[in-house]
């Protein structure tokens, strides 16, 4: 079978057992080196991604995308809503009202923002319906007093579908006994789990009732939207209040939630940038392990250039060498990084019901996430490889510059 004899040679050379031995176990060094910076720059990165991925659909899934809003109660809101439907960009519309109160049961107290929705239109615009794990937001309706709250907020008060709870709120109502905050009995009809902070702080009762309850007329503070792409919400949501009246007022996620993203997207930018000077660091080692193993072939080099091989082969017998390291490290690296991105999220998963550990409690989701992109391992192969064929330039340019002469003089 034919092979060149530069590939030949730079194919035995790694092989070979040197007796230098710290010429190869630097060669290992720079291998191993690589191996790591590539699987956990590929790990991290998968994480930051499962991060990003988990904000856009659901944590951003559950609260609003864009609102628009109004001062007064908005009673003919269905007409509102049509309007906005046919805006550029907007695949879906929902009527919502807001108000702010404490959830009480057994004792127990705990803030909760409460949304007032119409079900039929809460579908268009919200994940809810696909995360519920009890009930349903269609048993929300007009006059039912129900109330839909998160997996995380019924267990921590021991409650269960159909249990009853307390809602306070906090405008006081004058009475002979004096001012007392406004309560209200309400049944739990659904109970939802999305595995993030929304679980324990939001909760959902009937639009109907939530003007019931705080004594408005029919209707809905405001329009919730929902995008085909969340990050024109400022400017959707702008464009339309300018074709309406005056009066309503825009209000989109990244008032809510958007430095939230800017510190994801700019720790992401950062620890890959960190975790990109390993595979750097390793491919100065494959530069430092080629000059010493240059310096220990010197006669091996000498001999070949008697035989008649050039300086070009010689140039390419080291370049072969070193690219085999920097390929052996960076594919094991890549396997590695892979295996490890996609099982993460299990193994931390394990370790937080074999040790009692609540890592992820004060994040915005419980868990970690995980999100391999197969873009970006192809791209951190593709600049490992190619970090490693440039670190060998300057190593093989060198021994193609050794002297057959002065190499073989004391030989």
């Amino acid at each position: 079978m034919f092979k060149p004899i530069s590939l030949y040679i730079g194919l035995r050379y790694t092989r070979a057992r040197r007796s230098n031995h710290f010429i190869s176990f630097i060669a290992l060094v720079s291998m191993i080196g690589l191996t790591l910076g590539v699987a956990v720059l590929i790990t991290v990165l998968s994480v930051m991604n499962g991060f990003d991925r988990e904000l856009k659909t659901r944590v951003l899934g559950m609260v609003p995308q864009a609102t628009i809003s109004s001062n007064e109660i908005i009673t003919n809101w269905p007409s509102l809503a049509e309007k906005v439907a046919k805006q550029e960009h907007v695949t879906g519309v929902a009527p919502f009202t807001q108000l702010q109160g404490m959830l009480t049961a057994q004792g127990q107290v705990s803030g909760l923002m409460v949304t007032g929705i119409d079900a039929k239109y809460e579908k268009n615009v919200s994940i809810i319906q696909n995360h519920m794990v009890a009930g349903s937001i269609d048993n929300l309706t007009k006059g039912s007093f129900g109330i839909v709250i998160g997996k995380q907020l019924a267990d921590s008060f021991g409650l269960g579908l159909n249990d009853s709870v307390t809602l306070v709120l906090p405008e006081a109502t004058p009475s002979p006994a004096g001012v007392v905050p406004r309560f209200k009995r309400f049944k739990i009809v659904g109970i939802f789990s999305i595995g993030a902070e929304v679980d324990s702080s939001m909760g959902y009762i009937n639009l109907y009732d939530a003007s019931t309850l705080l004594r408005l007329p029919d209707g809905a503070q405001g329009i919730r939207l929902k995008l085909d792409n969340l990050f024109l919400a400022p400017q959707v949501s702008q464009n339309i209040v300018h074709q309406l009246p005056q009066g309503f007022y825009a209000s989109d996620w990244t008032y809510t939630h958007g430095n939230l993203f800017s510190a994801i997207q700019m720790e992401k930018a950062m620890v890959s940038l960190l975790l990109f000077l390993i595979v750097v660091v390793a491919a100065f080692n494959i530069v430092s392990s080629l000059v010493m193993v240059v310096t220990d072939k010197k006669s091996d080099i000498a001999i070949l250039r008697t035989l008649g091989a050039s300086p070009s082969t010689i140039t390419r017998i080291f370049m072969v060498q070193g690219t085999i390291i920097g390929f052996v490290g960076t594919l094991t690296g890549a396997v590695l990084g892979i295996i490890l991105a996609t099982s993460i999220s299990n193994i931390i998963d394990w370790l937080n019901t074999r040790l009692g550990w609540h890592l992820f409690d004060a994040y915005f989701i419980n868990y970690l996430p995980s999100y391999l992109r197969w873009q970006d391992v192809v791209l951190i192969v593709t600049v490992s490889l190619i970090l490693s064929f440039l670190a060998t330039i300057y190593p093989a340019f060198r021994a193609s510059k050794v002297q057959p002469a002065e190499a073989l003089r004391y030989e």
